[in-house]
């Protein structure tokens, strides 16, 4: 009858940190009893319930692409038949965490052994922010968080010296949040808060930092901020009060040009003379007789005019309505004329003399 040995061996535990490798180890007293029938396997269990194959080694062949996720990523380390079947991970992830088994098998006789594999990442460089307002007297709160890493994770804040860059301690009238370290208030800032603040996230993986720079802006006196304001919005209402000034002067002046002209053309016109050829002897003693008439008649005018003028009684005259036939034969009313507003205009009063018979003027 066949006997079987079973031998274990001290579970161990391993930690390490994500992007590492390791190596778990495996040996075993099998490999001299049947060559062709020594099997090696590895298996991983990431919980109670789930188990995966990770690499095996059976019927002569090796199989290390079972596993998905360490698929070239795994190997027997040395020569496992000869007894060292220890695992090799490369490029350790988080998911390779778990507990591992080495289990040996030949010619009816067992061997395996327990393994806890720990990966650990250090943090993920954190961001740092500011929340508050920056200036004199007014507290502001620095922030720091990292994405990632195993936890726990602990912040520490500090001040850089940007001369040396060396740490230093934080503001006496800083306070830190025990609830959440990442988070660093600063009380009641003054021109001595301003420099450069460094947060470092730190696990037992490694640690990652982050600087952040406050600068404190002067706080402003009020009452100067006032009269600066008032005196802009004097300023405004000054200029508002020139422009407006300046475009109504100019309207102004616009107009007094535009009525001028207006007033000119406004008076009437002087009486215009047309040349009438008479038909007849006797339409020519008419319009000879006519003409001493209105040569009469218009020196009588401008005397009156010329007396009237100088003693400022009147300032229009009227000349006297006449009657003149045109060459229809109807009889028309001559336009009043204005011998005032003509003087002040410049105009010069001229005696007409009297036509000859053959021509009359009207």
């Amino acid at each position: 009858a066949s006997c079987s040995v079973w031998l274990a061996e001290a579970q161990t535990e391993f930690k390490r940190v994500a992007e590492e490798n390791v190596t778990l180890p495996c040996h075993h007293r099998l490999g001299l009893l049947e060559q062709g029938s020594l099997d090696i396997e590895w298996l991983l269990h990431t919980s109670e319930s789930v188990q995966k194959a990770v690499i095996t080694y059976s019927g002569g062949h090796v199989y290390d692409d079972l596993n998905e996720e360490q698929k070239g990523r795994v190997s027997f380390t040395s020569n496992f038949r000869a007894g060292d079947a220890s695992l090799q991970i490369i490029s350790l992830q988080s998911s390779d965490a778990g507990k591992y088994i080495c289990k040996v098998k030949n010619a009816g006789q067992y061997e395996w052994a327990h393994i806890t594999l720990k990966v650990v990442e250090k943090p993920s460089k954190p961001k740092c922010w500011l929340e508050g307002e920056l200036s004199e007297g007014k507290d502001l709160s620095l922030q720091c968080r990292s994405s990632s890493g195993t936890a726990p994770i602990s912040y520490r804040w500090q001040r850089i010296n940007e001369e040396d860059e060396k740490a230093e301690h934080l503001p006496p009238t800083s306070r830190v949040n025990i609830s959440n370290p990442g988070q660093v208030l600063l009380k009641n800032l003054t021109q001595m808060s301003t420099g450069l603040y460094q947060c470092m996230a730190t696990n037992e993986a490694g640690q990652e930092s982050c600087v952040v720079r406050v600068t404190v802006q002067h706080a402003q006196n009020i009452g100067m901020i006032a009269g600066a304001v008032c005196g802009v919005v004097v300023g405004l209402c000054l200029l508002f009060l020139v422009v407006r000034l300046t475009i109504r002067r100019k309207e102004k002046k616009r107009y007094e040009e535009e009525e001028a002209p207006n007033e000119i053309r406004e008076d009437a016109e002087a009486p215009k003379a047309h040349l009438v050829k008479p038909s007849s002897s006797s339409s020519g003693s008419r319009s000879s007789r006519s003409g001493s008439s209105s040569t009469r008649s218009t020196a009588n005018s401008a005397s009156r005019s010329q007396r009237t003028l100088s003693t400022e009684a009147t300032p229009h005259l009227t000349p006297p309505q006449y009657s003149q036939r045109e060459m229809g034969g109807k009889e028309t009313e001559p336009k009043k004329v204005d011998y005032a507003n003509l003087m002040k205009m410049g105009a010069t009063l001229v005696m007409v003399p009297a036509q000859s018979r053959a021509f009359q003027t009207v």
